[in-house]
């Protein structure tokens, strides 16, 4: 009776993970997300960058030219793909690299790729708003802090944002080498 139990109850707690779209057998995780369905679409350029329909490493077109457009900052800064990475990976972890016009409890006037604040550091909302912008004006800081260079990923994103976790974005890096890597070439 037991096992007729346990039985129903595993196949229940699976199929209902699975109405909820969460894949149980992905590989190296039971909770792993299935990846995205992106829309058909034709590669289109971001500067030099011919950005693909997607996905890549779960993102699709719309979030990966908002990752090109962070790469070509780090690009015009004259800073390698290591950086280029840090910075995706700082945008992963603010706002799933998409343009968001509302902040959270943390920075209730965050705004665009990586939540910058109304603080004047940042520059103006449009500012912000824009990936571009907001990409330079977080390697603009970036470049200013001593040792950059040779800090962890996370440890200097952490440094330049103003994180309260000082770990906040580690979980991002795998995906960010993916999407910069696929980019690049």
């Amino acid at each position: 009776m037991r096992a007729v139990f346990f039985t129903l109850l595993v196949s229940a707690l699976l199929l209902g993970l699975a109405v909820v779209g969460v894949n149980v057998f992905a590989p190296g995780s039971w909770f792993a997300r299935a990846a995205p369905v992106c829309p058909a679409a034709e590669p289109i350029m971001v500067g030099k960058i011919s950005v693909p329909a997607g996905p890549i490493a779960g993102y699709c077109q719309d979030r990966l030219v908002n990752a090109a457009h962070i790469m070509n900052a780090a690009r015009a800064y004259g800073i390698g793909t290591r950086t280029q990475t840090v910075g995706v990976m700082t945008a992963m972890g603010e706002s799933g690299l998409e343009v968001l016009d509302h902040g959270d409890a943390a920075g209730p006037d965050s705004r665009g790729l990586f939540q910058q604040r109304d603080n004047g550091a940042w520059g103006t909302l449009a500012d912000r708003m824009d990936p571009v912008i907001s990409a330079s004006n977080f390697f603009k800081k970036l470049v200013t802090v001593p040792g950059w260079q040779t800090m962890t990923p996370t440890t200097i994103a952490h440094i330049v944002q103003v994180n309260q976790d000082s770990q906040h974005y580690a979980p991002y890096w795998d995906d960010a080498q993916i999407v910069v890597g696929a980019l690049s070439k």
